[in-house]
């Protein structure tokens, strides 16, 4: 079947057919030149950290006099306030976007996706997991805290985030924030994100082992789980706000797949090119302990030519849909460029 036809084919009404702007290659930029892609993103960068900080606010972890213990909501508050690109958020609301929804709930989703994501990192840097010491340029929680309150503000944000999704902010739809919530603990939860970190730490185990690395089939897996299922989530979830078509929602899943796979392929490039300051955590450390990465299974350059196929794969999945998915699009570009 042909892209842009049967199931990737969105609605008349709702968008018409445009062919797919093609590769990477042949130096296409990040965005379409007019800096649409990087202004959009820095404001959207910019709603959902206020959005955030009204959130821990409203729940009680804003520093003020609430049930939040004080140095609970310091340590929340510093995990998810103070930076990041906030793409998650961006795919969200940009996906309601094209089809037609513009009000505030896909920020609030979006919002909700990022409170999950950032309970993710709080965790992923504890010491008996990557022991990381700088995140977003500052010291992680547990740095910045104690192990035992950064377990603690993980666990607040991953249940807040839930309480979040299922608000009627959102959607008034009671069924589609069954979705959203159904949804998102299966991206999250052991045959998503979860599993994929324990099949990570398991890779590290194999190299300190001495044993086999993992085969390229299985690094894919991991990735797919561990970094691709929340970036899908993001996709579909803005499908879902949006009331796409079955069609629309599966060629929109397809692209976030892709798309996943692609951020998740640059980010291990990035950790052997990029330099600490600029990524504002260490570099190098994947090697180090022995992840299971592409770059390490095939080599930086076929790695990077693994990351463009990717990128150029999620474009392509959104032939069908017209100019208004372009920052979708950009987006895949980004994952080609991005420093950081």
């Amino acid at each position: 079947m042909a892209l842009g036809e049967g199931p990737c084919r969105p609605r008349r009404e709702r968008a018409r057919r445009r062919a797919c702007p093609g590769g990477i290659a042949g130096g296409e930029t990040v965005s379409r030149h007019d800096g649409a892609f990087e202004a959009r993103l820095g404001s959207v960068a910019l709603d959902v950290e206020k959005a955030l900080a009204a959130l821990l606010d409203a729940r009680g972890a804003g520093g003020g006099k609430h049930d939040v213990p004080e140095r609970l909501g310091a340590a929340m508050r510093h995990a998810v306030l103070g930076g990041g690109k906030r793409l998650r958020p961006f795919l969200v609301i940009e996906t309601a976007r094209v089809l037609g929804r513009n009000d505030n709930g896909p920020l609030i989703a979006g919002c909700a996706l990022e409170l999950l994501h950032c309970y993710s990192l709080v965790h992923d840097d504890l010491p008996a997991m990557d022991d990381d010491d700088l995140r977003r340029g500052r010291p992680t929680v547990h740095k910045a805290f104690d192990e035992a309150t950064a377990i603690l503000a993980g666990d607040a944000l991953l249940t807040l985030a839930f309480e979040v999704m299922a608000s009627p902010e959102i959607e008034p739809d009671p069924g589609i924030r069954m979705e959203l919530v159904m949804a998102l603990g299966r991206a999250a939860g052991a045959a998503g994100m979860v599993g994929g970190q324990m099949l990570d730490l398991a890779a590290e185990g194999r190299f300190h082992r001495g044993e086999p690395p993992l085969a390229e089939k299985d690094i894919r897996r991991l990735q797919a789980m561990k970094t691709g299922a929340l970036l899908a989530f993001a996709v579909d979830a803005g499908a879902l706000l949006g009331r796409a078509s079955a069609g629309e929602r599966a060629c929109l899943r397809e692209y976030g797949e892709a798309l996943g796979a692609a951020f998740q392929v640059a980010d291990d490039i990035l950790d052997v090119e990029a330099t600490e300051s600029a990524l504002g955590k260490a570099t190098g450390k994947d090697a180090a302990r022995g992840k299971a990465t592409l770059v390490a299974a095939l080599g930086l350059e076929r790695a990077k030519s693994e990351r463009d196929a990717l990128a150029t794969r999620a474009i392509s999945l959104l032939s069908g849909f017209d100019a208004r998915a372009d920052l979708l699009r950009d987006a895949a570009r980004f994952t080609i460029q991005r420093r950081k």
